[in-house]
């Protein structure tokens, strides 16, 4: 397995007024992330205040990607919008889940009909 470490790159779409998707590659540690946190702040200034985080080729984040993941959610929470996280890596997921972040919305199960 190497070592090398990989940079990131964030790819920006806009489906729909007020939404950004942002399609991120690569690592997100303390050397990567102040590069993420630009471009979701820059969306957020530009009005877009719904966002759309694709992790499916995130390798690896540390508790940096962690903290850069919720403090944009309170940024957009804080102007009525949103983050979602779309397909992150099983490693993703795993740290996700360890350190109890979830920025998906969970759907409830639905009852038993007629019971």
């Amino acid at each position: 397995m190497s070592t090398e470490r990989v940079p990131v790159s964030v790819d920006v779409t806009l489906p729909r007024d007020g939404v950004a998707l942002l399609t991120v590659e690569g690592f997100l540690d303390v050397d990567t992330v102040p590069e993420l946190r630009r471009h979701l702040s820059d969306q957020v200034s530009r009005g877009r205040h719904h966002l759309l985080l694709d992790l499916a080729a995130v390798s690896f984040m540390d508790s940096s990607g962690i903290n850069a993941l919720l403090q944009a959610r309170e940024q957009t929470r804080s102007v009525g919008g949103s983050v979602r996280l779309i397909s992150p890596t099983p490693t993703v997921r795993r740290i996700l889940d360890l350190t109890g972040v979830n920025t998906a919305p969970r759907v409830a199960a639905r009852p038993p009909v007629g019971g």
